[in-house]
């Protein structure tokens, strides 16, 4: 991995500097942790750190989330230079970083993943140890951790009565905006900092087109009505901006409180999700269930290889992934449809399936993937019943009957080049059920 040089940023921070440290909060507006840091101080400088604890696990160079993270980031220095300030973009492992920084403070937003958690107590540790203050606050999700949870102050594990607890929870407290811009005169004043080329810190273009950061509200309020026809534009397509925080999780709230209730319930699946994780992280590698960790998974890797080139004989299971393989997207619908496949078809393993998409997917998020995988599978928190088994032949006919999504990512569909089905529904159906209850009754 390529390092770009750090000295230049390190070069403008001193014990007079407050950092605001970016990470999936890529935007100015709206903001809870740069609002906190530019009311509460002066001489604020923004940083990004290109994380190598991250970016030495990925497998290509080509990796289009590096490329879309580069672009915002550059997209930020751009409005900040507008504001006579700059980005300091540094690389490296951030913990290694802040040994050799002193600011006089830090501040961010929260991080619910395992590593991310580990890595913010450490960096507070090596700050405080110095005289700097680390501060970090909520910004995206509207409830975490604790704030929602049973009455006895147990984290909930089934989401209809989280959601529920959810919107009683709610008020415009939670949802209204940050107004950044109110203390933009407490940024640093200083030339442009030298920002990196992509190949600098040792990625290439992708050629994958990014989805426009547009709310786009007409087909939000049409969402409850399209949301699962994937061979249409029925979808916000807003879930890299999400991921990234390229958009403010509280704007998005507001946009469906007002336009469509089911668009809304995504959203709190995505906080429910968030909170499963913080509460049991041992559901990043093991089955949220115990028990589901005694199936005897198949694991056939020419069948996985199937499944991952988009070659089952499967039309729409394979116009999912040929999808995903080409554009780093996949219809939330097919999702469920090619995960369901994976685990209940082929009896894979739900983590060979999850660690596929943790590789593709522009808006790869571990609390969701984890938790999408999960309930497919059945070993999750609320999930699908390990009897229920997606047919993928009604599947089509409920949600692309006339072949729209298949014809477009399967030219070979009806050709004598199309392979044929690499397992028979009706027999997988009965392998699956039969290795689920020998695994859940043992």
């Amino acid at each position: 991995m390529k390092r770009f040089e750090n000295k230049p940023a390190e070069s403008a921070i001193n014990k007079n500097t407050t950092l605001f440290w970016f990470r999936r909060d890529l935007r100015i507006q709206d903001n809870a942790g740069l609002y906190q840091a530019l009311k509460e101080n002066e001489n604020v400088l923004p940083i990004f750190i290109f994380d190598t604890e991250i970016l030495d696990k990925l497998e290509d160079d080509k990796d289009a989330r590096v490329e879309f993270i580069h672009q915002t980031i550059q997209q930020i220095k751009n409005e900040l230079g507008a504001l006579g300030s700059s980005l300091a973009v540094l690389q490296g492992n951030p913990v290694e970083i802040f040994k050799t920084l002193q600011p006089k403070a830090v501040y961010t937003n929260h991080d619910y993943e395992p590593y991310g958690n580990k890595r913010d107590k450490q960096v507070k540790k090596i700050l405080e140890e110095k005289g700097s203050a680390f501060y970090s606050f909520k910004d995206i999700v509207i409830f975490e951790k604790d704030e929602i949870v049973k009455d006895d102050g147990s984290p909930y594990t089934v989401y209809t009565p989280y959601s529920k607890k959810w919107k009683a929870a709610l008020t415009t407290f939670y949802t209204k905006s940050y107004p950044v811009e109110k203390y933009s005169g407490n940024f640093l004043k200083l030339k442009p900092l030298p920002f990196p080329e992509l190949h600098q810190i040792g990625f290439s273009k992708s050629g994958i087109t990014f989805p426009e950061r547009k709310i786009k509200q007409a087909i939000i309020e049409k969402y409850h009505l399209q949301r699962d026809i994937p061979g249409i534009d029925g979808t916000s397509r807003l879930s890299v901006h999400l991921r990234f925080g390229t958009v403010s999780i509280r704007k998005l709230v507001q946009v469906a409180l007002k336009k469509n209730e089911k668009w809304l319930n995504e959203l709190i699946w995505r906080d429910f999700y968030h909170m499963i994780l913080w509460h049991f992280p041992h559901v990043v590698t093991k089955a949220f269930k115990p028990a589901y960790d005694q199936i005897e998974w198949r694991n056939d890797p020419d069948e996985f290889k199937a499944w991952c080139e988009g070659k089952t004989g499967y039309p729409i299971v394979d116009a999912g992934m040929r999808e995903l393989n080409e554009t780093g997207y996949m219809h939330n619908r097919v999702r469920m449809i090619v995960a369901s496949f994976l685990t209940k078809h082929l009896l894979i393993d739900w983590r060979w399936g999850e660690a596929y998409f943790a590789k593709k997917l522009l808006d790869f998020d571990l609390a969701a993937n984890n938790g999408g995988w999960q309930w497919a599978a059945g070993s999750g928190c609320d999930a699908a019943p390990y009897f229920r088994v997606f047919n993928p032949y009604i599947q089509t006919e409920k949600f692309d009957p006339e072949r729209t999504y298949i014809k477009k990512w399967v030219p070979d569909f009806e050709t004598p080049d199309y392979p044929q089905p690499i397992v028979d529904h009706a027999l997988a159906r009965e392998r699956v059920l039969a290795a689920y209850k020998v695994a859940l009754e043992s």
